[in-house]
């Protein structure tokens, strides 16, 4: 019978043993996460700075864009750290620490994904009445309480999980410490944390899930009443940015949550989560940039502070 600690350390075991391998994924990660906090802290300067960026679009972006640095930073620095020094101990605390911040950050991701469609669906079905459906102070209460949610959430996951045992000196098969591995691991009965984990996931995943399908088929429906060709593609060049935001979100999260506990620990589930910790929170940015004029000609100015000094 293995022995048994309410603070047991652990070891991080998701990514390739081979010092080859690891001096390969170190760079790839190194890279993206360096990259993605170079969009992501572009992006926040030229809404903060440019006033023509001052909307509840861009007010909604800028949360985003904070939330997914949040996001990388609190997975990556952990990841490059072991792989660099091919040691994957974490303690307790430390777990606790990473997983309550992850659940944070990806339940404000969710949420800020769903008020956005709503943002869209506003501008798109009510354009004369958008100014006053989406006032300022209602965009801050938006996002206020989708923080509190947040934590609140994640809050009460850490606090059952603390009083749970586990298997000491156990290897997690991930690359950060997660609910599914954690539980796996547990001496008690974690029955109830499986089940509130799974209501509450559920509760938040499908209700924002539900306010993104019902925005864009209402999108949809009032496009599809547009008579001419290019008012229909004026109507979606505003969504498609965030459109592609919620495919990339959505599909790497079913890939990662959505298979069945034989597959858990597979390589293809760790590319996966990679995608989803890592890769989309980078891409977001550049995804908006690319495909935003406004954002883009902002960031030109940024870039070229020189030649805007008389816009």
């Amino acid at each position: 019978r293995m022995n048994c600690s309410k603070t047991p350390d652990f070891v991080l075991s998701g990514m390739s043993s081979d010092p080859e391998n690891q001096q390969f994924l170190f760079c790839l990660f190194m890279a993206l996460y360096l990259l993605g906090l170079l969009g992501n802290s572009l992006l926040l300067l030229a809404i903060g700075i440019d006033i023509h960026l001052h909307s509840p679009m861009y007010f909604f972006l800028s949360q985003l864009s904070l939330v997914d640095l949040c996001f990388t930073t609190t997975t990556a620095p952990k990841m490059l750290e072991d792989l660099w020094t091919h040691n994957g101990s974490i303690s307790f605390s430390g777990c606790l620490t990473q997983l309550y911040f992850f659940a944070v950050f990806a339940d404000m991701d969710n949420l800020l994904l769903a008020i956005m469609a709503i943002d869209r669906y506003a501008a798109v079905c009510y354009p004369l009445h958008y100014p006053l459906v989406m006032r300022p102070c209602r965009c801050g209460v938006l996002v206020g309480t989708s923080w509190g949610v947040a934590h609140l959430v994640s809050l009460v996951h850490i606090l059952l999980l603390s009083q749970l045992s586990f298997h000491v000196n156990q290897e997690i098969p991930h690359f950060f410490c997660d609910f599914g591995p954690l539980l796996w691991l547990s001496c008690s009965d974690a029955q109830l944390n499986e089940d509130l984990t799974m209501a509450l996931a559920g509760v938040l995943g499908i209700s924002a899930l539900f306010c993104v399908i019902s925005s864009y088929a209402r999108i949809f429906h009032a496009v599809a009443r547009v008579p001419s060709a290019q008012g229909k593609r004026k109507a979606l060049a505003t969504c498609s940015s965030h459109f592609s935001m919620v495919i990339l979100f959505y599909s790497t999260v079913f890939a990662t949550y959505l298979k069945p506990p034989s597959t858990s620990h597979s390589s293809g589930k760790l590319v996966a989560a990679v995608m989803y910790t890592l890769v989309t929170p980078t891409l977001n940015p550049f995804i908006y940039s690319l495909r935003n004029k406004d954002v883009k000609s902002s960031l030109k100015r940024i870039l070229g502070m020189e030649n805007s000094q008389d816009y």
